[in-house]
């Protein structure tokens, strides 16, 4: 005859506070995503699950809970899915139903994406990598899912670039060079300055899955950048990458403005409450510290910035 043990986990802990995340991380599960009249995508995603934890109870259960959490993600990644993000949400609301003490459930995804792209000159077929980012946050009023991409690119300092100008408009002016060749010429052939490699961060949230095509986030996230990079690279395509980037070079805060621009112009028809979290880190080629800059605006906000609508921001309802 077995010995029924304590429950230790549902005892209350000596000091009565609540926590906001208890769960597991690192869960890793094989998820396949359906495309119509295409062969699926079938990622190795790595998750996050968390519930939350009232002050009365000692502890999750963490054996048991990861019984549960196992269960659940077995039951939501075999499920039909379109997008991952719904597999997030399909994976809370059960972590929710299956927990009488919590009242939020979160699961989040991260997983590697190939995109099958083609280079910018020579035209050969290669391929480029992105970051999903997914998640979902349920609670007895519904549930909120975010999609997102964490792409690698290249910029270039203006600081530095502006720098190389003048120091070649100096030098062509001592050639006797007249001045409207000079900026002629300075015009037509982009100045080098110091060149980082990029990484932009774009997710978008809303009350269940937003609209936006996964493709899309990625495009916008690569193209914030001063230029895309790619695993196969001819000499004309190193050329052409070295010209675009020089011809549009952004400091860390210029990328994150261009992914708001490049999101409101994109996604017309998410809602004002949509989430936009935008962020950039670039490794810096001359200094030894990063370059890092972000943004978290509800849709509302960031069209009304980019409208120039400033009384609106002025009374607050952004």
């Amino acid at each position: 005859m077995s010995k029924q043990l304590p429950d230790v986990q549902a005892s209350s802990p000596e000091v009565t506070v609540g926590l906001n995340r208890v769960g597991v991380t690192g869960v890793e599960k094989l998820v396949k995503i359906d495309r119509e009249e295409r062969r699926p995508i079938v990622l190795m995603a790595e998750f996050e699950v968390y519930v939350d934890l009232p002050a009365w109870r000692k502890g999750a259960d963490m054996s048991r809970n990861m019984e549960v959490i196992d269960e659940t993600l077995e039951a939501a990644v075999s499920q039909t899915a379109y997008r991952v993000e719904d597999v997030c949400g399909d994976a809370a609301e059960r972590l929710l139903a299956k927990h009488e003490y919590t009242t939020e459930a979160e699961v989040r995804m991260e997983a590697t994406y190939v995109v099958h792209d083609r280079t910018p000159a020579s035209n050969r077929p290669t391929q480029s990598t992105a970051d999903i980012i997914a998640s979902a946050t349920a609670t007895d009023e519904g549930t909120r899912e975010a999609i997102g991409a964490r792409v690698v690119g290249m910029t270039v300092c203006p600081c530095s670039q502006g720098m190389s100008a003048a120091r070649a408009r100096e030098t062509l002016r001592e050639l006797g060079v007249d001045d409207d060749t000079v900026e002629t010429f300075l015009e037509r052939v982009p100045q080098p300055g110091h060149s980082q490699r990029g990484h932009a961060t774009l997710t978008v949230e809303s009350e269940g899955s937003p609209d936006v095509d996964l493709h899309d986030v990625i495009d916008v996230a690569r193209d914030s950048m001063s230029a895309r990079i790619y695993n196969l690279a001819k000499r004309p395509d190193e050329d052409h990458m070295t010209y675009d980037s020089h011809a549009d070079a952004k400091f860390v805060e210029d990328c994150v403005r261009a992914m708001a621009e490049g999101v409101v112009e994109r996604f017309p028809d998410l809602p004002d409450d949509a989430v936009v979290t935008m962020r950039q880190s670039n490794d810096e080629s001359i200094h030894q510290h990063n370059a890092h800059a972000e943004r978290v605006a509800e849709m509302e906000t960031l069209r009304a910035e980019l409208n120039g609508d400033h009384d609106l921001l002025r009374r607050g309802d952004a």
